[in-house]
């Protein structure tokens, strides 16, 4: 498992196998297919449990240095590739702890921080070291990184939440999904500072906008908070909301309730606070991309009762000035440009720093984000064999005409 996949223990347990490898699986026809996540994570569990470790006993040195930006699973999964290769690796991140999101952004009942400690503890154990507390850009000169590794790595996510430019967004009790998430996580590990502010949700109303994994994480978070009602409000039906099924079937038996085909268009309230959200039905028209596109229905505006609103619209990359400082160049969405007919998978515009992950492809899967950090561990492994053959072509034919 570890052959193709860094991080097994993780991927089992929080991939949406239901829509990914377990739909492909022949055997599906509802609830048939191998539970492949489980299968995953249930051998890892024992292999960890049995003490069993990746035998780096044969790999030798090679000299090289890697430095690698966001210890979240990108970042995570190139340097498992790197130190198998002998690559001396250095992981800085700006949290307390390693995983990113994994660890602040995804709730306990999800995914159990001891996994990811022992994730940590295999790499630390495989050579990797991490420099937590360490931002980029305020702690550590990202041209420090570039003149002292042979390579860099960038996998700091996508943490700027998408605004949906709602009237009234800026009332009290309007919550960012990502921060809520955060400051509960923290707080659940002792290391909540001031600025890691959670809402009260002891008897109230929570109204959580947006369809995705990420609204899944802030409605079970807020039942475990005890609120007084929890609703998921999507503006299209439950067979295109993005979040996986079995996130919507947990949150359900936990009591969330959904209400489909609902725009949200106001949020409600005054100085004291929120008091509702003003939605209005919608309809699916097909649209160019393939993908229903939700039209509001005239006339058929209504109040949602609420008093504390949690947005989940989704998050995109924010271009960081001292990436494009050192010549990285990123498109107009703030995607990273990776790769092309010039480059090495997952290469930027300047040749010795690579990346993957979120900050690519925008707020996606984990299993995704693993996979550009472990191709991008080989690309780097390309471009070290290259420049030493080319090393050893130049000293070969120095030789020859001495």
């Amino acid at each position: 498992m570890h052959e193709t996949n860094p991080l097994p223990e993780i991927c089992g347990r929080i991939c949406p196998q239901d829509r990914l490898c377990e739909q492909a699986c022949t055997l599906e026809t509802g609830f048939g297919a191998v539970t492949i996540g489980a299968i995953e994570r249930s051998i890892t569990d024992e292999a960890f449990r049995r003490g069993w470790r990746p035998k780096l006993d044969e790999v030798r040195s090679s000299g090289k240095r890697v430095a690698i930006v966001g210890a979240g699973p990108a970042g995570l999964a190139a340097a498992d590739v790197l130190a198998r290769s002998g690559i001396a690796v250095e992981v800085f991140d700006r949290y307390e702890e390693i995983g990113g999101l994994l660890t602040f952004g995804i709730p306990p009942f999800k995914l159990d921080k001891a996994v990811v400690s022992t994730r940590r503890e295999v790499l630390e154990g495989m050579g990797v070291k991490f420099r937590l507390n360490s931002e980029v850009g305020r702690d550590v000169d990202f041209s420090t990184l570039v003149n002292n590794y042979d390579a860099v790595f960038l996998g700091t996510g996508a943490y700027l939440f998408v605004d949906g430019q709602l009237p009234g967004q800026d009332l009290p009790g309007v919550h960012a999904a990502l921060p809520f998430l955060i400051a509960n996580m923290r707080r659940l590990l002792g290391t909540a500072t001031e600025n890691d502010a959670l809402p009260e949700l002891l008897g109230r109303r929570v109204v959580v906008l947006g369809g995705g994994d990420t609204s899944m994480d802030c409605v079970r978070t807020s039942v475990r908070h005890d609120a007084e009602s929890v609703m998921c409000v999507y503006r299209r039906d439950e067979v295109n909301m993005p979040g996986s099924r079995r996130e919507v079937k947990y949150s359900r038996d936990e009591g969330v309730e959904f209400v489909f085909q609902r725009q949200p268009l106001e949020i409600l309230g005054d100085t004291n606070g929120v008091t509702g959200v003003r939605v209005a039905q919608t309809r699916l028209v097909d649209s160019a991309d393939g993908r229903s596109r939700a039209e509001i229905v005239p006339g058929t505006e209504e109040v949602l009762p609420a008093d504390v609103v949690i947005l989940a619209f989704g998050f995109l990359p924010e271009p960081p000035a001292w990436a494009t400082a050192q010549g990285i160049e990123f498109e107009r969405n703030g995607k990273i440009i990776v790769g092309g007919v010039q480059r090495l998978p997952q290469q930027t515009t300047n040749p010795k720093i690579f990346a993957g992950g979120d900050m690519w492809r925008g707020a996606d899967l984990v299993v995704r984000a693993v996979l550009d950090g472990r191709e991008a561990a080989k690309a780097i492994k390309q471009m070290f064999a290259a420049q030493e053959f080319e090393a050893q072509d130049t000293a070969d034919t120095a030789a020859t005409t001495a």
